[in-house]
């Protein structure tokens, strides 16, 4: 049977097909899906080809069920992740039933949590398949709590008995999991994987799952060569991962300035050797070169990354010089003040803490700016942050994980280093005077109270608002001492408690307005009001 491969309208599909599908929706994360990151990732063309024919050759020959791919920060997990993905989709006689990317930059919270995977991956399937969708739905009837459960509780109801009926399908089914080592939570991970590696069916199941090789991670069955398949990054030879990033080099250089001269053949053999492995480095450095506009500020810059030490160090210090080489051009004090640097560093640490994905204009409004002051803040950072090309779409990120572990870290320069509680500071201050600010009566604008909340979101609840709603508090628990935000969550929030919940009820998050309250009675001693 052809499994009918209608991309990924996944709740809408699901909802449509069987309404008892429709409990995956809360814990479905569409934003980790393959399709919704940038289209611009992946591998370029001509690069990571024989990593790619690997895993292809693996999913039609190899009865294993699962292919670990292990490889430091910066050696490109995550694009190889995405090639594959896209050409799976493409592939007729293969399935792409589900598809994850963990991300500790990308501003969601949802995206670390080990417990939305599952789900995530179920919602996906049944998206496609019509009768993986009603095997489904009768797990859910039976117990539509299943997806707040623990892992290794969830994959039985929701991948082990619906595929237990599904030997009509030929084609192999995968699974696509990236960044395993960016979830928040060491001990659901580790039971995801043993749960993942337990996993029996009759279908042809595989999964495919990607992470740095630490300590936790290889504790886990999915380090057993005698039941996985496994590659490390690092193993591949010098030579061909050299290769390969002397032509992502060539190929970024041709694309962004093809008839300059003010680069050769020896600064391009220069970046190479310097980038150690590290696609992350190679990346970082052209965006870095490319970003002026004029031939003579590019040449500059190209001396200056490549004036680092070609002897061999170790990766992460070439990494940290080329992070360091950035924010200190960014930050030069002919360019900026005091001020402006602070609001940079405040900004930084802002995207770094952000618990869920936030605009230019929602960030802006929280911390108290302008999107057009934002934008021109970070204009000589996109080498390091994401910016959207529209100010009210979320998605304002690092671009790489390694960025926040080494900005937060005594690895930074002391003029550049963040306070691992900056983020926090700024966004709960924010949070609270969003919601000073914006909360009043009748935050649904209906005519009445006996009807119904509103269907659509009323203008009035923008994502600074909701992010604010439903944030606050995880904020101000961060902070060391969150008794000192009493007298403001006294004057801010209390009197505004109704609409607050007002709010909750619009945006359907009921059950998380309980759960920040319960939390809330454990961390603010002005929870008392309550």
């Amino acid at each position: 049977m052809k499994t009918i491969k209608a991309g990924m309208h996944a709740i809408l599909s699901i909802q449509n097909s069987n309404s008892h599908c429709s409990a995956l929706g809360d814990r479905f994360v569409h934003d980790a899906l393959h399709i919704t990151q940038p289209k611009d990732a992946g591998c370029m063309s001509g690069t990571r080809e024989l990593v790619l024919a690997k895993f292809m050759a693996w999913i039609e020959n190899d009865p294993t069920s699962i292919f670990w791919l292990a490889g430091m920060a910066g050696t490109g997990k995550t694009s190889i992740a995405l090639t594959l993905c896209r050409m799976l989709n493409d592939d007729p006689s293969v399935v792409l039933g589900g598809t994850f990317f963990c991300s500790r930059s990308a501003g969601s919270i949802s995206r670390t949590e080990p417990r939305r995977i599952l789900p995530t991956l179920a919602a996906s399937l049944a998206a496609q398949i019509s009768d993986y969708a009603t095997m489904l739905a009768a797990q859910l009837k039976v117990d539509d709590t299943i997806v707040h459960k623990p892992v290794d509780d969830q994959i039985v109801p929701l991948l082990v008995k619906p595929f237990t009926q599904l030997a009509s399908i030929t084609h192999p089914i995968v699974f696509v999991v990236d960044a395993l080592d960016e979830c928040s939570d060491e001990r659901e991970l580790s039971e995801l994987i043993t749960a993942i590696a337990d996993f029996r069916s009759n279908a042809k199941v595989k999964f495919i799952l990607t992470s740095r090789p630490e300590m936790h991670i290889r504790g886990t069955p999915i380090s057993n060569p005698n039941h996985n398949a496994i590659l490390h990054l690092h193993t591949i030879s010098e030579e061909e991962v050299e290769a390969d990033i002397c032509r992502y080099i060539v190929g970024t250089l041709q694309i962004a300035a093809p008839y300059a001269s003010w680069y050769s053949g020896r600064n391009i053999e220069a970046l190479t050797r310097l980038s150690g492995g590290l696609f992350i480095f190679a990346s970082t450095a052209l965006k870095y070169i490319l970003d002026p506009d004029n031939d003579e500020d590019r040449q500059q810059r190209l001396g200056k990354a490549t004036s680092f030490s070609t002897n061999r160090t170790a990766a992460k210090t070439t990494m940290d010089n080329m992070y360091e080489l950035v924010l200190t051009e960014a930050c030069r004090d002919d360019k900026v003040d005091d001020d402006e640097l602070e609001g940079i560093q405040r900004i930084l640490a802002c995207i770094l803490s952000a618990r869920a994905p936030l605009s230019v204009e929602a960030l802006a409004d929280l911390i108290g700016s302008t999107p057009l002051k934002l934008r021109g803040s970070l204009r000589r950072l996109h080498s390091l942050v994401y910016l959207p090309p529209s100010d009210v779409e979320p998605g304002l990120r690092t671009l790489h994980a390694s960025f926040g572990d080494y900005i937060l870290s005594t690895r930074a320069a002391s003029h550049i280093r963040i306070a691992t509680t900056l983020g926090d500071l700024a966004l709960t201050r924010g949070c609270l005077c969003v919601m000073a600010s914006r909360l009043h009566f009748n935050m649904s604008q209906i005519q009445s109270s006996h009807e119904p909340n509103p269907s659509t979101r009323p203008n009035c609840i923008t994502l600074s608002l909701e992010y604010a709603c439903l944030q606050w508090i995880y904020h101000v628990s961060a902070m060391p001492d969150a008794s000192k935000f009493d007298k403001e969550i006294e004057t801010a929030f209390l009197p505004r408690f109704l609409f607050w919940i007002e709010v909750i009820g619009i945006l359907r998050r009921v059950s998380r307005a309980a759960a920040m309250l319960l939390f809330a009675t454990s961390t603010v001693s002005g929870t008392h009001y309550y």
